[in-house]
C-alpha cells in the first residue's frame, strides 16, 4: 500500500490550499485518513483524521479552519486548508489506519511521504 501526497506549496497568510492523499494497492477498506503535521523542532501533530463512518476529529489549533474529506472510491482524503496562518508551515503527512486487504486482514497503519506547506506573513 502506497500513499500519494500532493497539493502544498507556499501561500500567504489567509490564503488557502487543498491537499490530496491518494491510496494504492490491494485495498478493501480504509478504516481511518487523516492528516498530521510536523513543523522545525516540533513533534509530529495530529491535524485531522475522518473514520469511514464518517466521524470527524480536528486539532484545536484548526478547527474552523480546515476541513477534512474522503471519497472511498477514490481511496483518497482530502485538506482543505483556509485562513492559513505562518505558525500552519509544516510538513504535511497523509495517514491511513487499519488497512483492509480483505475483510479479515489487513495492514495496521502506513504513512505518505510529506508535503511541505510554508504561510509566509
Amino acid at each position: 500500500v502506497q500513499l500519494q501526497a500532493s497539493g502544498g506549496g507556499v501561500v500567504q497568510a489567509g490564503g488557502s490550499l487543498r491537499l490530496s492523499c491518494a491510496a494504492s494497492g490491494n485495498i478493501f477498506k480504509i478504516n481511518v485518513m487523516g492528516w498530521y503535521r510536523q513543523a522545525p523542532g516540533k513533534e509530529r501533530e495530529l491535524v485531522a483524521e475522518i473514520t469511514s463512518g464518517g466521524t470527524i476529529t480536528y486539532s484545536d489549533s484548526v478547527k474552523d479552519r480546515f476541513t477534512i474529506s474522503r471519497d472511498d472510491a477514490k481511496t483518497t482524503v482530502y485538506l482543505q486548508m483556509n485562513s492559513l496562518k505562518p505558525e500552519d508551515t509544516a510538513v504535511y503527512y497523509c495517514r491511513a489506519d487499519k488497512i483492509y486487504y480483505n475483510p479479515n486482514h489487513y495492514l495496521l497503519y502506513s504513512w505518505g511521504q510529506g508535503t511541505q506547506v510554508t504561510v509566509s506573513s
